[in-house]
């Protein structure tokens, strides 16, 4: 479900590998106890990042929709990524393309619906809640695959816009 086009790596230390000032490992390890543990327990709510959030929107809508649909979209792959390609070229354009897109299956390629979680964000900030928003985005992409109203999709479609 994640696709991600960049990595991270830890940042290297400056000097010789291992050697580092006494303050840094005296603030770091004090009394020699080592960390305490994590801020929030990861049963809870908020230790839970903001995309792995969305993911989990993604993830709630396509399995709706798979409950209503079944096999019928069964090979359909969603995509979940950060903004979309040539972002500066479409801003001037409808918002609609911004929030994601579809691409019928190819040859070997099973269909895709790519949904972009920063514009989405930011489209649903203090208007919409942003998981109803995300449910509307799969479902309008969807129904494009599928060559149908978005209604007809899902009955569900349109909370967001009350």
């Amino acid at each position: 479900m994640r696709d991600s086009s960049f990595s991270i790596r830890p940042a290297v230390p400056e000097g010789p590998v291992g050697e580092q000032s006494r303050y840094a490992r005296r603030r770091r390890d004090r009394h020699g106890r080592g960390l305490r543990g994590e801020l929030i327990p990861s049963h809870l709510p908020g230790s839970r990042t903001r995309s792995e959030r969305f993911e989990d929107w993604v993830l709630e809508s396509a399995q709706r929709l798979e409950r209503l649909w079944g096999d019928r979209i069964q090979d359909v792959q969603i995509l979940v990524l950060e903004i979309p390609d040539g972002l500066e070229q479409m801003a001037p354009e409808t918002v609609r393309g911004l929030l994601g897109t579809s691409t019928p299956a190819a040859d070997r390629q099973p269909a895709t619906i790519t949904v972009f979680r920063h514009p989405i964000e930011m489209t649903a900030k203090g208007y919409v809640p942003a998981n109803e928003l995300v449910h509307d985005v799969v479902v309008e992409q969807m129904a494009e695959l599928l060559g149908m109203a978005p209604e007809a999709v899902d009955p569900a479609y349109g909370r967001s816009r009350a």
